[in-house]
C-alpha cells in the first residue's frame, strides 16, 4: 500500500509538473528549458578513462524507437521501463568499439530476462557487433545465474563466461507449442468456416483442428532446425564446441548445473558476484576501496556523441528507415500495428522529398490484413521507381509482411528470419448452437438471395462459401503474381514454393525469396552504395516519434521517482499456467485486429512461438 502511495503520488507530480511548466511559464522560460535539453543532450554523459559498458540482458529490445503514446503512457503510469531500439544498441557498441575510453563489456545476465521477446533475427545483429568488439582487442566478461538458450546465444560471444554456483544452464533445443481452441469453440457452440489457399496456411487451424496438420508439423519442424542449426554453429564457433556435442547436450543434460557447465565447456569459471567484480576492478584499474568498477551502462553511453568517433553521420542527403513492426491493419492503426493507410502517407511523403535520397523498409511484421497490405506494397512500388527501396527482414517478415516487400530493389534477411507464408485465409464465424442452447434465435426477410450471407447468426450455405473461396483465390493468385514480377521467378516456382509455407531466412535465400543474409546495418550500406551517397549520407527515421515535451515527461516523472525512492517496475517470470492463460489472450486480441474489409488475410500461423 505504502508504495502503491509513493507511486501514485509520484506520477500525479511528475504530471502536475508538466502541466505547470507548459502552461504557467512564458516563451522565456520555454526557451531556457529547451536550451537546457538541448545543450544536455550535446554534452552527453561523462566517460572516464578504462570504462566498462554494461549490457543488461534484460532490457526490451524493439524495431523502432517507442511512439508518442507508449512514452506518455509510461510517464503517467509510472512504468520505468529500459528499452532501447534495435539499431541504437548496435550503433552504441560500435562507438563503444571505437572509443579508446572503453575498454570492455560487461554482459549482465542476472537479472530477470526479457531477451524472450527478441527473436533470433535481431539477436543475430546484436551478436554480430559483439563479435566486433571482441575482434577490436577489448574484452566481454559475461555473467549469469540463469542463462536460457538466447541469453547463451549472446553470452557465447564473450572471452570469459562465468556462472553463479548456485545457477542453472537450459541447452534443451527449440520448441513451438501451438495453442488449439477448436474444442472450446465446439463446446461453447461457436461455429468456424474456414476458406483459405495454401495447403501450409496454417493460420487457421488453431480453430479448426485439435493437433497441428502434417503439413503445418512438417513446416515448423524444417524451421525449428534450421533456427537451432544456426544456434549451435553460432555458439559452437565461439566456444569452440562441435555442434553434434551441443545437440547431445540439448538431447542427454538439458539444464545444467554450474560444474556440468563448466565440464561441458559451455562457461569458463564458477564464481560469486564479488568476485566478478574484483576481477572488472583490475581491468579498469579501479582502486581497490571502490565498491565497484569504473562503469557505465549501455543506456547512458547511448547518449554519449559519437561524432569525434565517426559513428554519428551529418548531410543533406538522407536514406529513410521504415519501421513496419507488427500486425498489419486496415486504416491508420494503433501503436503497435501497421496501419496501410499511414504508411502509405510516410511513403507518398518520402517519395517526393528531394532530400531523401533511398528508402530501407525494416520488416518485423507475421502480416494481417490483405487490403492494408495491398495499399502498402502500391506505394512500394511507385516509390522504386523514384529512388532505391530496399527492404531489411527482421526477427519475422511473413505472409503480408512478405506481400509488402516483394517489389522491392534487393531484400535482406538473417539466417533465423520467420518469412514467406505465400497464402491467404478467411474466417467465417456463426454462433447459431451457441445462441439457440441459450434461447435464442434469428428470422430474417430479404430482398435478394445473398443479402443477409454477412450475418453471424447461421453458418454459410455452399453456395456462400464458393463466393467467399473464389475471393481467397482472386487474392491469392493475385499476392503469387506480385511475388512473381517482384522477385523475377516464374510464377510456377512461385506456387510451388508459396502454398502458406513459413521458410527460415537462409532457406529463402535458396528458393529465391531473398538475396542476400544480413541485418539492418548491412541493408542501410547497400542502399547507400546504390544510391551513390559514398560517405556523404544520414538516416532519418520513421514513422518519427519523440518531441521535446514528451522528453521532459519522462525527465521531469524520472527525477521525482528518483527522489522519493520509487524503484523501477519489473516484469517477473510468469509461472507456467499464466503463460498459457497469455497465450490465450494473444490468440483474442489477434482476432481483435483483423479488420480487413474483405475478410481476407496474409497472416503467418497465429501462434508460432520459438521457445
Amino acid at each position: 500500500m505504502r508504495n502503491f502511495i509513493k507511486q501514485t503520488f509520484a506520477s500525479l507530480v511528475g504530471t502536475l509538473l508538466g502541466l505547470i511548466i507548459f502552461a504557467g511559464l512564458g516563451t522565456t522560460g520555454l526557451f531556457l528549458l529547451i536550451l537546457a535539453a538541448s545543450s544536455s543532450k550535446d554534452t552527453g554523459p561523462y566517460v572516464k578513462d578504462k570504462s566498462v559498458l554494461v549490457f543488461d540482458l534484460s532490457m526490451k529490445i524493439t524495431d523502432s524507437e517507442p511512439s508518442s503514446g507508449e512514452l506518455f503512457q509510461n510517464t503517467i503510469s509510472g512504468v520505468d521501463e529500459d528499452r532501447m531500439a534495435l539499431r541504437k544498441v548496435v550503433e552504441t557498441l560500435e562507438k563503444a568499439r571505437r572509443d579508446p575510453r572503453i575498454v570492455g563489456i560487461y554482459l549482465d545476465a542476472t537479472s530477470t530476462s526479457q531477451v524472450g521477446n527478441v527473436g533470433y533475427a535481431s539477436l543475430k545483429e546484436i551478436r554480430k557487433a559483439l563479435e566486433e568488439f571482441r575482434a577490436a582487442g577489448k574484452k566481454i566478461v559475461a555473467y549469469g545465474s540463469d542463462w536460457s538458450k538466447k541469453e547463451y546465444y549472446l553470452s557465447s560471444v564473450a572471452d570469459s563466461i562465468v556462472l553463479n554456483p548456485l545457477g542453472m544452464m537450459e541447452i534443451n533445443g527449440l520448441s513451438s507449442q501451438p495453442m488449439f481452441l477448436a474444442g472450446a469453440l465446439q463446446k461453447y457452440g461457436v461455429g468456424v468456416q474456414v476458406v483459405r489457399v495454401g495447403k501450409f496456411k496454417g493460420a487457421v487451424e488453431p480453430f479448426i483442428l485439435t493437433k497441428l496438420s502434417p503439413e503445418n508439423r512438417e513446416q515448423t519442424q524444417k524451421l525449428l532446425d534450421d533456427v537451432w542449426g544456426e544456434w549451435r554453429t553460432a555458439v559452437g564457433a565461439t566456444r569452440k564446441i562441435e555442434p553434434d556435442k551441443l545437440q547431445a547436450i540439448a538431447d542427454n543434460q538439458s539444464l545444467l548445473e554450474a560444474t556440468q557447465a563448466k565440464t561441458s565447456g559451455l562457461v569458463d569459471r564458477v564464481e560469486y558476484p564479488d568476485e566478478v567484480v574484483a576481477d572488472l576492478k583490475k581491468l579498469t584499474n579501479s582502486d581497490k576501496e571502490d565498491k565497484t568498477f569504473r562503469q557505465i551502462s549501455l543506456n547512458s553511453y547511448a547518449q554519449v556523441s559519437g561524432k569525434s568517433l565517426g559513428v554519428e553521420r551529418n548531410s543533406k542527403n538522407q536514406i529513410a528507415v521504415v519501421y513496419a513492426e507488427g500486425e498489419i491493419v486496415e486504416g491508420k492503426g494503433e501503436d503497435g500495428q501497421v496501419g496501410g493507410d499511414r504508411f502509405a502517407k510516410i511513403f507518398n511523403k518520402l517519395r517526393q522529398d528531394k532530400d531523401v535520397k533511398a528508402v530501407v523498409l525494416r520488416i518485423n511484421s507475421p502480416g494481417g490484413s490483405a487490403t492494408a497490405a495491398e495499399v502498402m506494397q502500391r506505394e512500394v512500388k511507385l516509390t522504386r521507381q523514384v529512388k532505391p527501396v530496399v527492404v531489411s527482414m527482421g526477427d519475422v517478415a511473413a505472409s503480408g509482411g512478405y506481400w509488402i516487400a516483394s517489389d522491392s530493389n534487393r531484400i535482406f534477411a538473417e539466417p533465423n528470419t520467420i518469412t514467406g507464408s505465400i497464402g491467404v485465409f478467411g474466417m467465417l464465424f456463426n454462433g447459431e448452437k451457441l445462441a439457440n442452447n441459450n434461447g435464442i434465435t434469428w428470422d430474417s426477410v430479404k430482398t435478394a438471395r445473398y443479402a443477409d450471407s454477412q450475418t453471424v447468426s447461421r453458418p454459410k450455405s455452399p453456395q456462400e462459401l464458393e463466393i467467399y473461396q473464389r475471393s481467397v483465390n482472386r487474392i491469392y493468385n493475385m499476392f503469387l503474381n506480385k511475388v512473381s514480377q517482384g522477385r523475377k521467378l516464374p510464377e510456377q516456382k512461385v506456387a510451388e514454393i508459396a502454398q502458406g509455407r513459413v521458410w527460415s531466412g537462409e532457406a529463402a535465400k535458396e528458393i529465391g525469396l531473398v538475396d542476400e543474409i544480413g541485418g539492418l546495418n548491412t541493408a542501410i550500406a547497400y542502399t547507400a552504395k546504390q544510391a551513390k551517397l559514398g560517405e556523404d549520407w544520414e538516416v532519418q527515421e520513421y514513422p518519427r516519434t519523440s518531441s521535446f515535451r514528451e522528453r521532459f515527461f519522462g525527465r521531469a516523472t524520472e527525477e521525482v521517482r528518483t527522489a522519493f525512492g520509487i524503484e523501477g517496475t519489473q516484469l517477473k517470470s510468469a509461472n507456467p499456467l499464466t503463460t498459457e492463460f497469455q497465450k490465450l489472450q494473444q490468440e483474442v486480441e489477434i482476432l481483435q485486429k483483423m479488420n480487413d474489409p474483405q475478410g481476407v488475410y496474409a497472416r503467418l500461423p497465429f501462434n508460432l512461438k520459438i521457445e
